[in-house]
């Protein structure tokens, strides 16, 4: 059960973030729009409906202990009233609250569709480099900004890992699993005599961050795994194995080992 309600739990922390920090500041800025424009126009209220009624005048009076018949309260008692149930349809009908969520991506994929043209992206650029100005912030800046560029760029532009491999690094005899990410600087093929390629091997449990190496292809082996494998193995520090791994294998006395079982016995 684990799994599925970290999951879930995950989700609705997601939502719960965006619904108070991004679509509820949204919303209320829509109701007070709603408020003062039913204040300037009052035919609008009048036609839906929510302008309160003598009696509900009164009753207002009452309750803040003004005189009967005195109506120099009147214009705020309306307002107050109007604002109220505007309120009131945001706290009763649950697709009124959706409307800050809708105006929020709207607002996003706008965004993202002006800074995509050429005015956009001459504005983003300035804005970056005041960012990249301040002393803390630009740090914070850069950090946020390599991660959303590994996660969400589009694949012609980010990191290609063309496979999976394993290289003796940093020293022989020990074995890291790293990513192919390119050919080497023509300069080392020229030194090593031979194809060099460059691979990035992630660290653990952050693959966001790691080292970049250029090895000889000859030195380098490839393995069975996926990307998402591979990412999945260096995030758990080894303890999520591919399923493709983790089947018996034979050993050098000819005794029979399950890679998955982490006791070393032998079977």
């Amino acid at each position: 059960m684990l799994p599925a309600t970290l999951t879930l739990w995950i989700l609705v922390q997601a939502y719960l973030w965006v619904n108070d920090s991004i679509a509820e500041p949204i919303n209320g800025g829509i109701r007070y729009v709603l408020i003062q424009t039913f204040a300037a126009w009052p035919a609008m209220p009048e036609y839906w409906g929510i302008t309160p009624s003598v009696e509900d005048i009164e009753t207002a009076r009452t309750a803040l202990g003004l005189p009967g018949g005195d109506v120099s309260h009147d214009a705020d008692i309306v307002f107050e009233y109007r604002a109220g149930v505007v309120k009131s349809w945001w706290a009763n009908y649950w697709p009124v609250r959706l409307i800050g969520l809708l105006v929020a991506i709207f607002a996003v994929y706008l965004a993202g569709r002006l800074v995509g043209g050429w005015v956009g992206r001459a504005s983003y650029r300035q804005l970056e480099r005041a960012i990249s100005a301040l002393p803390v912030i630009k740090k914070i800046y850069s950090w946020v900004k390599q991660i959303v560029d590994f996660l969400f760029s589009p694949k012609e532009k980010a990191m290609q890992f063309r496979r999976v491999v394993a290289v003796e690094y940093p020293k022989k005899g020990i074995w890291s699993v790293g990513f192919q990410t390119g050919t080497a600087l023509r300069a080392l093929d020229d030194v090593l005599g031979d194809e060099a390629i460059t691979i990035f091997i992630p660290s653990s449990p952050t693959p966001f961050t790691g080292y970049t190496i250029s090895v000889p292809r000859s030195s380098t082996v490839e393995l069975p795994l996926t990307v998402e494998e591979a990412i999945g193995f260096t995030i758990s520090g080894g303890v999520l194995r591919p399923p493709s791994q983790n089947t018996p294998r034979t050993l050098p006395d000819g005794n029979t080992s399950n890679a998955g079982d982490s006791t070393g016995e032998k079977t």
